[in-house]
Parts: C-alpha cells; structure tokens; sequence
C-alpha cells in the first residue's frame, strides 16, 4: 500500500495490483503580504560591521549594535532615534565608512599581546580588559567590558609562559564552548609572549584610539554595487519599504537612489540641504532630473530636535521623521496630516522660544507641492502640530503622486512576487488558470476586507484575467502563462470643499428622511 506525494508516480501506467494512496498538496495556493514595515536607514557609526544590514527594533538594539547616537551629520542612529519616535520598530541598518575609520588597541605592557577592537570606530577607545584570579585554583579570568554591551567573561584559563598567552589567545577568538563564545568586543593575538602571567586592569584610552573617519559623503552613502557590496546597495533583497540615507542632500545622488527605490521597490525618503531656499529647490530638482514615484524629496527646512542622549538641541535632517511616520502607517495612507513626534521646531519657523512663528503662506506650499518637493509643517488642516504637509513623492505625475500610490503599489507587487512563484514548473491546463487567478482574486479579497482597498461605489475595485483570453496556444506551447491584474486604489482627500450658504435671504431646502421612531428631519 504505497502512499506517494501526487505527482510522484505515473498513474496510467501502474502494473503491481495494490492500493496506492497519493497525498494531493491544497491545489488553491494563498498569498501572505509582505511586511510594509521595514526601514533601511544607511549612515555612519561609532561601532559595528560595516556593509552589513543589522536588524534593529529598538534603541537599545542600536546602540549595542552602532554605539551611541552622534551629534553629527550622516549619523545613522539620529535617523533611527527620530523614527523611533514615530513608532517605527523594524530597521536594516547599514553602517558606511570611508575607509580612513581604525580599530583602537591596546599591546599589554612588557608584552607582544595585543588586543585589537573587534569593529573599527571611536567606541572602541572605551574598552577594559581586566585579568584576575580564576574560580579554579592555578587559573586566570580574563574580563572584557565597553559600555552598552554584556561584560565578557573567559574564566579558567590555564597554562604556563607561551602556552597560557596563547590559550589566552584562543579563548578571546574562538570562545570557550557553547555557552562562552568567541569575544564580540575585541581580538586577540598572542605574539610571542612567554612570560609568567599577571592580573591587570587597562583601559583601551591607553592605547591606540578607534577613528570613524572623517571623509564621508553623500557618494559613501551610496555606496557601490559589487560585491562585498556597501552603503545603499547592501539593503538589497532586505526586504525594506521605505529607506533613508542618513542626511544625504546631495542632489547629484538623487537620481541614483530613485533608481535604486525602483528596482528594489522601495520609497526613498531624501532631502536637501539645510537652510535651503523654495526657489533652488526647485530648480535643483528640475536640473537633477528627479521625477518618480520611488522617492520622496523632502524640503530642505531642516527641523529642531531634542537630542536625549547628547542632552543638546540639534538641526536634523527631516528623513527620520517621515520616514518613521510611513513605515508606522498601513500603506494606503497618506502621511499627510499625520502627527509627527519629536519636532520641536525648523529652521523657517525657529528654535523653540526665540519668538518666531513663521508658518508656511499657501503661495509658497503651491510652489513646493508643485514642483514634487514636500515639508514638514506647522499647523496642518486638522491643528496646530507638525506633519507632513503634502503626502506627495517626487512624481509630477498626479495619478502616481502620492504616498499612497508607491507603498501600495511596491505591496501589491512584492506580495505577488512572493507567493505566484509557486506556479512555475506546473503543467498548463485550465485548472492552473483557475488556480491562478483564485490565488490572487483571494489576496486582493483580503486587502478590500482589511480596508487596504475599497471603492465609493461597492463595487469590486479588482479584477484578474488568466484564461484563453490572454493565453492563447501559441503562447503556452512556448512556456509563457500571463495574469492580468487591475486594481482601483483609495483616493486620498486632499482639498476638502464645504459649500456653506448663509444670509437673510436664503431659501433653506429641507431634505426629509425616512420615519422612524426617535428620528429626526433635516
């Protein structure tokens, strides 16, 4: 009684009498969407790999992974600190050197034992290494502690002269077992010591300090995309929405990340520079030929942020911010008029108490919104707090325009991407059709009950299309099966119009509603 996955055995062509019980998969395949959450944020750091995406949540998580947050400009977890703020709590971060950043070390005195910092960058300058009597008798323990991080402990190490410097050694690089890994803080190389050993306590100030380096640009940002690849280009196949580099207002890369957003379907958030004029900044996009829905440009009023880590008022990029508030909404919305946290001020409005209330005039929102250019902004049509003004990307397309057209866009194909794969190999016939396009008709059914999708009229604002109709023979005799999917998406209301007609002299039409118990007429 042989029990066979289908698929596995030749059905028309059985010869041994037997029962033969064939396991059929769900024919009906279902769609997970892909999460709108994830942020990239591309920047420099005080600590950590460099190149390498490092999943983040919180704060916390940052600062073991990159140190502290620097009061300076491209500095990654400023980016990350205004975001948290907004609620966002799914980052790729990506550290970007110039390549001038050193690891700081320390060569034990009267030794050859070196430790080196297991990442480059001024952090690395606040390690202590501590030896001290180990719990077995004849044994060291050697202690490695840096701010932020879990104190590392190698305890009973043994030996005499050369054999306990190298067993030392050996301990630090590739730990004790497996509850004593190898040090994530420092490394160590015995050299040629051979003398007895002794406890000491020294901190790494004494040695060679870490640097971060001190030549990054906007172009280091970027980064290049060959393998081991760095910058932008290593949130590639991350999985990120949305994605920032970190203060990059560099116009001459805008072009560069939008093509970057396109291919990875990812909205880039960018800015220019601080202190900018309404007037450059238009011109400055139409002379860097930025004009697509995979990026969002962000006016170069940079805003006044209260930096609790530095315990100092700075002037930020506005990125962060906006970038953390889309990857906080389902990706329908429109970070317009949406609340931001943490804004304390702009350039164009003022620091916080030097008297200035200056708020953007509508000749001057016409100007940005209609060159693709969006701000950050007090008061927004529901109040006085800080927001997104527009909601737009940097498309002068206005039936691609919004926020909401490139999320929802980048979801719908990623998800597809994600789950239709599954087709490829199948054998064509009209029940894969049928399965087809059910698979996806069942996706786009569970956007419209979620209300990702919807429609002012009730009816569906989808369709698919995988039949005879758009597969004739002579396409799948070649191997070729197309889906054809429209979808209607939600408009979001931008100019809301109330008609108000008041005097003396007005005709009031009264509009009377069916009766019922307790109603009442208008």
């Amino acid at each position: 009684m042989p029990v066979v996955q289908q698929g596995s055995i030749n059905t028309t062509a059985l010869v041994v009498p037997d029962l033969y019980v064939q396991i059929v998969p769900p024919q009906n395949l279902v769609i997970n969407g892909v999460p709108t959450n994830i942020l990239g944020v591309v920047g420099t750091a005080s600590w950590g790999p460099v190149g390498q995406p490092v999943i983040v949540a919180t704060m916390s998580d940052y600062a073991r992974n990159f140190g502290p947050v620097m009061a300076r400009k491209y500095d990654m977890g400023t980016q990350v600190a205004t975001a948290v703020q907004q609620g966002a709590s799914n980052f790729r971060c990506v550290r970007a050197t110039d390549g001038t950043d050193t690891a700081a070390s320390f060569l034990l005195p009267n030794t050859s034992f070196l430790f080196t910092a297991l990442y480059t960058g001024s952090l690395g300058s606040a390690i202590n290494v501590a030896m001290t009597t180990g719990s077995k008798a004849g044994s060291w323990k050697l202690t490695i502690t840096l701010s932020g991080l879990t104190p590392e402990v190698f305890d009973n190490i043994t030996g005499t002269g050369a054999a306990f410097w190298q067993a030392l050694a050996t301990a630090v690089n590739s730990g004790q077992g497996p509850q004593r890994g190898p040090s994530q803080i420092v490394v160590a190389n015995a050299g040629t010591t051979s003398i007895a050993p002794v406890g000491f306590n020294w901190p790494f100030t004494t040695g060679t300090p870490g640097t971060d380096g001190a030549g990054v640009s906007a172009a280091t940002l970027v980064g290049v995309d060959t393998v081991p690849r760095r910058g932008m280009y290593a949130l590639r196949g991350q999985g990120c929405s949305i994605a920032v580099l970190a203060d990059s207002d560099d116009s001459t890369s805008w072009t560069t990340q939008a093509g970057f957003g396109l291919s990875e379907g990812i909205y880039m958030v960018l800015a220019g520079p601080a202190g900018d004029t309404i007037t450059n900044a238009v011109t400055v996009k139409q002379t860097a030929g930025l004009d697509s829905y995979a990026a969002k440009l962000m006016f170069g009023d940079w805003v006044w942020w209260s930096d609790p880590v530095n315990q100092t008022l700075r002037l930020v990029s506005p990125q962060g911010f906006v970038a953390g508030r889309l990857a906080n909404l389902s990706p329908e919305q429109s970070s317009l008029n949406k609340p931001l946290y943490g804004v304390v001020g702009s350039q164009k409005s003022g620091t916080p108490g030097s008297g200035q209330a200056t708020a953007y005039s509508a000749a001057e929102l016409t100007a940005l919104l209609g060159a693709g250019i969006d701000v950050i902004a007090n008061p927004q049509p529901a109040g006085n707090f800080w927001g997104v003004r527009g909601g737009h990307n940097a498309s002068s397309n206005a039936a691609t325009n919004g926020d909401n057209y490139t999320r929802l866009t980048n979801y719908i194909a990623a998800s597809l991407a994600a789950g239709m794969g599954q087709y490829v190999g199948q054998v064509v016939n009209a029940a894969l059709f049928r399965r087809i396009r059910a698979t996806q008709l069942a996706f786009l059914q569970n956007m419209l009950s979620q209300g990702l999708l919807g429609s002012t009229d009730g009816q569906l604002p989808f369709s698919v299309i995988c039949d005879l109709s758009n597969n004739p023979a002579s396409r799948t005799g070649l191997g070729y099966v197309q889906s054809d999917t429209q979808v209607r998406y939600q408009a979001i209301v931008e100019k809301f119009i109330v008609n108000m007609e008041g005097g003396q002299t007005v005709q009031v039409q009264r509009q009377t509603l069916p009766t019922t118990p307790g109603s009442l007429s208008a």
